[in-house]
């Protein structure tokens, strides 16, 4: 991960180009440290971007398990919420599972038209933390968000723009106009109108049945035909079990 300081904001650039930037566990401590130095440093606005091709293609499959790297991805994504200055996601290309976690936690998104959004839980055999399933549901609408988690849908840019779910169509030099004229915002203001917005968003109670469905499907034969067969890059053969 890369980080610049231009005046008063900050650039975060997902840098595993590679790997269109899916994101790993050492990715995701570098962010949770990132987002603990900006609070104190003078920065107006956090501009979060992927190196292109992609913004963030998911999770890094390679090394994915349930456990530290969840706990870390929920530290990194409420971390975000907790800012008290604005982050501004400059989405071009692929924000696939992780990657649409991280645009749902940033508060304005700016977004190539054909940049594609979806969590593609249903192909692995995931599930997806119901924190996650609650914030996606308030960013996309619940429409795009059933069609996200229940078919494993993806939407653009330009279809996203048109629910408001991305707020400006254009390039990652538009977002940083964006964070540049925000900046420029009365700094105390925008802590408190984000705080309330936050606060607004109740957090989901803790529901066994939802945590117990999800826990199956993570130690499923399923979650393994999923990941299998997406590094061996050939359909997935679900057997429910």
């Amino acid at each position: 991960m890369r980080t610049e300081r231009r005046g008063a904001v900050t650039v975060l650039t997902l840098d595993r180009p590679e790997r269109r930037n899916a994101v790993d566990h050492a990715t995701l401590l570098a962010l949770a440290g990132v987002i603990d130095e900006v609070r104190g440093d003078g920065t107006r606005a956090v501009v979060l971007t992927g190196e292109p091709p992609a913004f963030c293609a998911g999770a890094d499959l390679t090394g994915v398990e349930e456990g530290e790297f969840a706990a870390a991805l929920a530290t990194v994504l409420r971390g975000f919420t907790a800012l008290p200055i604005p982050v501004v996601g400059a989405i071009d290309g692929a924000a696939l599972g992780a990657g649409s976690q991280l645009a749902s936690v940033c508060d304005l998104r700016v977004a190539t038209p054909a940049s594609r959004f979806g969590i593609p839980a249903a192909r692995l055999g995931l599930v997806v933390d119901h924190w996650t399933v609650r914030r996606l549901s308030q960013q996309f609408t619940p429409s795009v968000a059933r069609a996200m988690l229940v078919a494993a849908e993806t939407f653009d840019g330009a279809r996203l723009h048109a629910v408001g779910a991305v707020h400006r169509l254009g390039t990652l030099d538009d977002a940083l106009a964006w964070a540049d004229e925000i900046a420029g915002l009365a700094p105390l203001t925008i802590a408190g109108h984000k705080l309330a917005l936050e606060r607004s968003a109740a957090e989901p109670q803790p529901d066994a049945d939802v945590e117990a469905a999800r826990a199956a499907a993570w130690a499923s034969a399923d979650a393994v035909e999923g990941r299998t067969a997406f590094l061996e890059k050939r359909p997935a053969r679900f057997t429910g079990r």
